[in-house]
């Protein structure tokens, strides 16, 4: 299990004052759930994945991945693929496994998985931009990783690109079951992805609301269920995507 208790995380601004980014932060997710997080622009949603994952261990406060088998660790997807661009698809994808020898067959059968198995030896330079989010998507998850941690991963895309990656994700997640935390600006999207949806406040950030999402699976950003529980959510609570809510919500989602 995932745990989060943030009391303060603090960066110093170009005036010598403190810029405090998250404050009295509490999250937990289970093994195998999918958590999406949802917040206004500057409210810490990257800062605190980069706590997570280490990337920055300046905090008061404490992450704990409980129970995690060993040799599975955590992967990450960020808003970019990253990839790097004098390696093949497929070195790139080794590139985050400890032994490349032994996991050459996951990995290419990931990309197979994710019809990229003819561009296996190609150069990132040569593909689209969705075929690398792909790429990476196969990186993030070859290492069986206990927890994914994904930063907007799909922005920019075009909508049949982003809609074809988050069926290739879950379909990924529910074979593996790794816990994943999601953040994204769009509420449909974390809708039609969640387990649950938390909702963050605007700097400094802190989780406001909590909504479990039960309709059936699977789901898709513009279905109908999914676009009514979004009118819903935002009726009662309009200031909600602003990082702003009221009571605990009365909704069957």
């Amino acid at each position: 299990m995932l745990e989060i208790d943030i009391a303060r995380k603090i960066y110093p601004d170009r005036g010598g004052r403190s810029h405090v980014a998250l404050q009295d932060l509490h999250l937990t997710a289970q093994p195998g759930e999918f958590v999406c997080l949802v917040g206004p622009s500057g409210c810490g949603k990257s800062t605190l994945l980069n706590l997570v994952v280490g990337l920055d261990a300046d905090m008061d406060g404490r992450v704990t991945l409980e129970g995690r088998t060993p040799g599975k660790g955590i992967g990450v997807m960020f808003q970019e693929p990253r990839l790097m661009p004098w390696l093949s698809v497929l070195e790139n994808v080794l590139l985050v496994t400890a032994d490349p020898q032994r996991e050459r067959e996951r990995a290419i059968e990931l990309l197979q998985a994710m019809e990229l198995g003819d561009v296996l030896h190609a150069y990132p330079g040569r593909l689209s931009g969705g075929m690398q989010r792909r790429v990476a998507l196969a990186r993030a998850f070859v290492i069986e990783p206990a927890l994914l941690l994904m930063d907007e991963p799909f922005v920019s895309l075009d909508a049949p690109t982003a809609d074809r990656l988050r069926a290739m994700l879950v379909g990924l997640w529910q074979r593996r079951r790794s816990t994943v935390v999601f953040v994204t600006h769009d509420l449909r999207e974390a809708i039609a992805l969640a387990d649950r949806v938390c909702f963050l406040s605007a700097a400094p950030g802190r989780v406001v609301l909590e909504v479990p999402v039960s309709l059936p699976r699977p789901r898709a950003p513009n279905d109908a269920a999914v676009l009514a529980l979004r009118e819903r959510l935002l009726a009662q609570h309009p200031d909600l995507l602003a990082g702003l809510t009221t009571q605990e919500p009365e909704i069957d989602a």
